[in-house]
This record gives C-alpha cells, structure tokens and sequence, in this order.
C-alpha cells in the first residue's frame, strides 16, 4: 500500500512513462487523467498554437488503447495524426510536452524518429488503412506476434486512398484492427435497442470464444461439418441484413462492430479486447465530439482545430491580420458576382483557404469534395468541359496528391481551371509533412501550366483576376501563409512576366519570386546605404519564365537566385540553364532547399535557418563580394 500511495502523490501524467502504466489505474484514476491529459492539451496548445479540437475528442479512446495495446510492440497507427497528442502524453513524452511545435521540440504530428511508439510518420489523410495493412503483412512475413491498429477519422474515408486500403484489407486473413472514430456524421444507422444489444453481445470475449470454438469444432467434423459451417454463416448473414442494414465495411470483408461511445473507457477497452480474438480484419466504429472538455472548442471545433496561441480563460485567439487567404477569398466573391461560370472547389477546407465567404454568397457554385484531392482536379476538369470556370483552392502540400489527375485529367485535354496554391513555401510549425516546397518544381514538368507568385496583395488580385479572363490551361497562382511584409517604395504592381528593378548597368543582381521578394528588396535598400548598387529581377511569373529575363543579366558579373522551394527541378535550376543558354559568363550563386523535408519550427525562424531571410540573404551576397573581392586582389598581385 505505501507504495501505491507514493505511485500517485502528484499529477498521474507525471507517473504514465508508457501505456502499460495505465493498467495501475483505477476506473476513477483514468477519469482523472483523462482530465489531466485535457488540461496539458489546452494549456500547451494555447501556448503554442496546434491542432485542439481533433485530440480533446480523442483522450478516452487513446487511453482505452493504451490499456488494451502495447506499443511499440503493437502497432498504432494514427491517420492525418492530428489527433496524436495525447498518444504522446501516454508514450513517454510528457516532461516534453510543452516543446511541441516548437523549434527542435516534439512535433505536431507522429514522427518515426521521435519515439518507437510512432509506428508511421503521417500528416496527410487517408493512409493510415493502407500503411498498417503493410505492418501486418510485415508481422506476418516475420513471425512476429503483435497487433496492428490504425486509428481513421470519419473526413478521412473521404479520401480515395482509404477506400483502397479498405479494399485490400478485407481480403487478408490475419486480425488487422481499424477504429473508424466518427465525430461529424452517422455512417451507420443505429436501429434501436435490439441491434444496439445484439452488438454488444457480439463484442464480448465470450461469445467471439465460443464462435470460434464452434466453427473449429465444425470444421473437424466429417462430411456434414462443412456444409452446417456454411448454411450457419448463410443465416448469420442474412439475420445481420435484416437488423443491421448491413455495412459497406462488411461487404468488404472487415467484422464491423459498433457504434460506440468513444469517451466510454470501459465499453471501449472491452471492444478492443474482443476485436483481438478475432480471425479476420475488424472495424469498430466509435462516436467521440471534437473539443469535448473545453467550452469553446465544444462550441466552434472548426475554428479550434488548428489555431494559434489563444487565451485559455476567454477561448480569444487575438486579432488576426489579413492574410493571403483572405484576400484570395475576397477577389474570387468579386470575380464571381462578374462571372457566373466561376465555381470554387475545396478539399475540406473552406476556412483555412478563405473560401467561407464564398461558401455563403455562392451557394449553388460552391463545392467541398471532403478529403480527396484527387478527385477535386478531375471534378474541376468535367466542370470545365461543360463550359464552367473552376477555382480549386487548396494548401501546396496537398496539391502534390493530384498529380497524375493534373496531367491526365486536365492538361492533356488543354483544360482550363484555375489552381489557387496556399501556403506555399515553409509554414512553420507543422512541420515536414506540410511545407509547401515541391509545387513549383513538379508544376513545371506539366505541359501548359501558367504560374504566378505574387509578393502583395494587389498583386495576388490583379494576376487572379488575369488568369480567370485571359489565362489559359491549368493557370495557378502560389502565394504564402500570413501577411505581406516589406515593400520598397518603387514597387509596381502588375501581371507582366516579370519586373526588373534597380540601375541597368549594376554588376550584381539578385532574381527571387514570391514572399522572397520582401527580404531581397530589404537587402538591396540596405547595400545602397553602404554604396553597392544592385539590380533586382523579380520573377512574377514562375512557369514558363521567358528567356527575356535571362537577357535582362547577361551582362552582369554576378548572378544571386534566392527560391523558398526545393532545388532540384526548381525555378532556380532553369533559370540557370536559360542563362548558359544565352552565353552568361559570369558567376551564378543558386540559394534554394537543399533538404526539403524541413522540420517544424516557427515560420521566420524556419527562414531565418534555412538562410532565406532578409539577414541570411544578405550574409550570402557579402560573402560573394568578399570572395570576388580577394579573386582579384590576388590576380593583380
């Protein structure tokens, strides 16, 4: 007794060093924790912005899992992994919980080289089925004992690749285990007491026993075994259509059981115990509500699934300063009022693109696809064959799913639609799976693709505006998360392919595009000031960069290219090519991601690391005069 009693002097989280610590807990203990768990979420994200809403709703299911599963021995697998948080105060991380997002801290989302007990990287939707089908099937070509769970919300059936993974799956023969956690809407209709008790009975460790007991007793017997085995199962069968209308999970092959009430610890962690007696894949399907446990997030779980800081006590996140969202989102509604072919098009995110007001004003031209970006290109294809003016908003990190469907779909049949490319660049504390770095350099493998990077406002409206009249083709526009930021005073706006700045005859020039422009034109100011003139050429047109921009530089003795995008295949690269192409002699420096898989950290800061801000722009350009400098002093010594 002493020592249970020094067990729990304390928070209880301080004391849960990996899930099977849950397992010392009373019933009023896990009740307890539970709040604990909420407190830590609330409190952290309030400090440091992140997903609230998702894992508030899924504390009760992470510790019914954690009672039931081992990690890392059993494999959980959490899809988007928006939801993991409290999966990482239950897996040894809670003295680090406070870091999370931040800068070399825990990350947002699971990440395979932050604990053993994240059995997949993830932070795009829809892959959980398939990736812990491929665990499973890896258990088995191993003998390696162990289960395999993967954790799926209802948005994410949405997404094409779910579906798949549920297609393969029912086929396999070894217990694979999908909890579909459904906090939006009833996939499967609940139809009264009856079905609702018979499920209940059907989850018990007993009954799966005695069926399993049966069934092996069943095949053993001679001749009439079989044949009694397949007429039950025929009856079984038709028994479940009638009281259960049947589910699309069933059809595919999965022992659906459910629905449950997801912040019920002890009917789930007694599910999850009969769902590991079964030989066959499993789909529990529980009900849990987004913020539950905090007022605010209950109230609004759409503006509290990613949010930045916030006060805890008034649930107010601050003012919020215009961003480059916002301004798409105002230009569409006015080219919208001027063009009834416009619709617009989002994979679920209609805030987090600007697109809410369109959403109200243009209800009938207004379409959310759910999670499946795929779909939306090709939807946006049909739409633009009958003759209307798609606009598919969506974040660059996301885009990179609709590749093949940009190719096949749209721009071999010389489609027109419109891309409107969000958080493009780095975006900060989400971290890897979200930078949005690859759009330009796989964009330009696509015949025909128009691409604009405004730096303002005004230009962001003006080249949307020329892309929905005269552009033709897939025609996009890429523009970063947040606001604007510096703007020299000989800035002008336009939609001309691209705009030189500066004197004719400087010897050093300096080309970028987007938000790279702001801390360029800063760096440029700041060497005038110590008396080095420099040229600027700002690409405002990224694909197809004409060769007159190259010819704008030819005479100049150094070339800096500074791209927040990967370099291989970027922007930079071709403008190299263009420039030997034309006969430059001088010296090309090229500053773009080398890694591109860039790990979470505050946005700037993130630049400021990579050396793409104002000061690490200007540290390069110095180096380089410095180093020319002693080229030529040593050659007239």
């Amino acid at each position: 007794m002493p020592d249970r009693v020094a067990w729990f002097m304390g928070k209880l989280l301080e004391k849960i060093r990996s899930p099977r610590d849950l397992r010392q807990l009373s019933r009023p203990e896990l009740d307890s924790l539970c709040e604990e768990m909420r407190e830590a979420i609330i409190q952290t994200v309030s400090d440091n912005g992140g997903h609230l809403a998702s894992n508030l709703g899924v504390v009760e299911l992470t510790v019914a899992l954690g009672l039931v599963f081992s990690p890392p021995e059993d494999a959980l697998v959490w899809d988007v992994g928006h939801q993991s948080y409290p999966y990482k105060l239950l897996t040894g991380r809670y003295n680090e919980f406070s870091t999370l997002r931040r800068e070399g801290g825990l990350s947002g989302f699971p990440n395979r080289d932050e604990s053993p007990c994240d059995s997949f990287t993830s932070g795009h939707s829809s892959a959980s089925i398939s990736s812990a089908l491929g665990l499973s099937e890896a258990c088995r070509l191993q003998s390696k004992d162990g289960y395999v769970v993967a954790v799926i919300g209802d948005g994410a059936l949405t997404g094409g690749l779910s579906f798949e993974g549920l297609n393969n799956a029912g086929q396999h023969r070894r217990n694979l285990i999908v909890i579909l956690n459904d906090n939006t809407m009833s996939i499967s209709k609940n139809v009264g007491s009856l079905a609702r008790y018979l499920t209940y009975m059907r989850t018990k460790p007993g009954y799966i026993k005695a069926k399993s007991s049966v069934e092996d007793a069943l095949g053993h017997l001679p001749l009439v075994g079989k044949p009694i085995a397949r007429l039950m199962r025929r009856v079984k069968s038709n028994i479940k259509k009638i009281l259960y209308n049947s589910t699309i999970f069933s059809d595919l092959g999965f022992a659906y059981y459910g629905p449950f009430d997801g912040h019920n610890i002890k009917e789930l962690s007694e599910t999850f115990e009969a769902a590991k007696l079964v030989r066959k894949p499993v789909l529990i399907h529980v009900r849990t509500y987004k913020g539950k446990g905090y007022q605010y997030a209950e109230q609004s779980p759409t503006l509290y699934h990613g949010i930045s800081s916030f006060d805890v006590d008034t649930g107010d996140p601050g003012e919020k300063a215009q961003s480059f969202s916002d301004v798409f989102g105002q230009t569409l509604c006015q080219l919208a009022r001027e063009d009834d072919r416009i619709c617009a098009i989002t994979a679920a995110m209609a805030e987090g693109t600007g697109l809410a007001g369109f959403r109200q004003q243009f209800k009938g031209r207004f379409y959310d696809v759910g999670i499946a970006e795929e779909h939306a290109v090709t939807f946006s294809g049909g739409l633009a064959v009958g003759g209307m003016l798609p606009v598919f908003a969506v974040y660059s990190t996301f885009l990179q799913r609709s590749y093949d469907q940009l190719i096949h779909d749209v721009a071999m049949q010389k489609i027109k639609i419109l891309l409107a490319i969000d958080r493009a660049g780095i975006v900060g504390e989400d971290g890897m799976t979200h930078q949005g770095l690859f759009d330009v350099a796989f964009l330009r493998t696509v015949p025909g693709v128009t691409l604009y990077s405004p730096t303002y406002f005004q230009e962001l409206r003006e080249q949307l505006a020329h892309l929905a009249k005269d552009g033709s083709g897939i025609c996009a526009v890429r523009y970063p998360r947040g606001r604007e930021l510096y703007k020299p005073s000989y800035f002008h706006s336009g939609i001309e392919p691209f705009s030189v700045y500066g004197p004719p005859e400087a010897e050093t020039c300096i080309v970028t595009y987007g938000r790279l422009f702001s801390f360029v034109a800063e760096v440029a100011d700041k060497l005038k000031i110590r008396g080095t003139d420099v040229k600027l050429l700002k690409l405002n047109r990224v694909i197809p960069i004409e060769c007159a921009a190259a010819r704008e530089v030819i005479s100049c003795r150094q070339v800096f290219f500074f791209e927040e995008g990967i370099r291989q295949g970027g922007a930079g690269e071709y403008f190299a090519s263009l420039l030997l192409e034309e006969g430059f002699a001088g010296k090309y420096v090229l500053r773009a991601i080398d890694k591109p898989f860039v790990k979470h950290a505050p946005m700037f800061r993130a630049l400021e690391t990579l050396g793409l801000n104002a000061g690490g722009i200007m540290k390069t350009v110095l180096e380089h005069f410095r180093e020319e400098e002693d080229r030529l002093a040593e050659k007239e010594a």
